[in-house]
């Protein structure tokens, strides 16, 4: 059952470590609680892509979505000071939904935590953990700061694919756009008619 943790204090985005070695995540806080959801470069640029969609839509055009800038971009924010080394909630994502609640003018995100079991001459099994899922609100403004906040991360580090936005390291690329293999995690967009969450 997905756990409701409420409306975000507090949401962005971050990379941990040096370029071609960092590991990104998506930081939380609500209220006393913290989360943080560990993905892919490449997931996470496919979500600030959603969001963009998501806030052209509702904002009618007013807020699109800046593909590049003749101005440097800012250095990377990072989470605060205050966020914990060990957040109560902290899992590498493997499903992410987004939703909009038309009631609320909210922005739903609900990540299910991919688990892989490793079992002894055997492939690695996937496993999306439905029952261990978060969910948390959003306002339009804290959305559009954490899809600006991921454009800045995406774009200081290696250089990606045009096409797959996968991180290039100078040698052979096999596109995953064009050799039909499909991601692990996925990002799912619902309607944006509005939801009518239960209190």
């Amino acid at each position: 059952m997905i756990r409701d943790l409420g409306r975000v204090d507090m949401v962005g985005a971050e990379a941990i470590g040096q370029p071609g070695q960092r590991r990104f995540r998506i930081f939380v806080l609500v209220r006393a609680i913290s989360v943080a959801i560990w993905m892919e470069k490449e997931q996470l640029h496919t979500l600030s892509i959603a969001l963009d969609r998501i806030l052209a839509q509702l904002s009618e055009g007013q807020i699109l979505r800046v593909e590049a800038q003749a101005d440097p971009l800012p250095p990377p924010e990072g989470a605060p000071a205050n966020f914990p080394a060990k957040p109560d909630f902290e899992f590498q994502v493997g499903q992410l939904r987004i939703s909009y609640d038309e009631r609320r003018d909210l922005l739903i995100l609900i990540g299910v935590p991919l688990e892989i079991l490793l079992e002894p001459g055997q492939e690695p099994q996937l496993i999306l953990r439905e029952d261990d899922g978060l969910s948390f609100r959003f306002t339009i403004e804290q959305a559009h700061h954490l899809s600006s906040m991921i454009t800045v991360l995406v774009n200081s580090g290696r250089p990606v694919c045009p096409l797959c936005h996968t991180p290039l390291d100078g040698g052979p690329h096999a596109c995953v756009k064009q050799n039909g293999h499909r991601e692990l995690a996925q990002i799912l967009e619902d309607e944006i008619e509005g939801t009518e969450d239960e209190e």
